[in-house]
């Protein structure tokens, strides 16, 4: 099963590098984030929800953008928010 929001996400440019880690964390100088994620709409990276503090859920209560990535090396996977679907 899928959904429209994966079905229609693009690939935006990410506006830090992975190395950078989370930059709502480094802003806070808080350097414990788990993983990263790359919003398919605007190309914010956050936080994961296995990370104290959740940038990327934030990200998504805050702009209602529905599907994010992983951006861990290597991964492709993505989820939708909206209707809670791994694609």
């Amino acid at each position: 099963m899928t959904c429209q929001h994966l079905a229609q996400a693009g690939e935006p440019a990410p506006q830090s590098a992975y190395e950078d880690g989370c930059p709502r964390c480094v802003a806070d100088g808080f350097t414990g984030w788990v993983h990263l994620r790359l919003c398919l709409d605007c190309g914010t990276v956050a936080c994961c929800d296995s990370s104290p503090r959740r940038h990327m859920s934030a990200h998504h209560d805050e702009t209602g953008h529905p599907v994010m990535r992983s951006f861990e090396p290597g991964e492709k996977w993505r989820w939708c928010f909206t209707d809670e679907l791994l694609g």
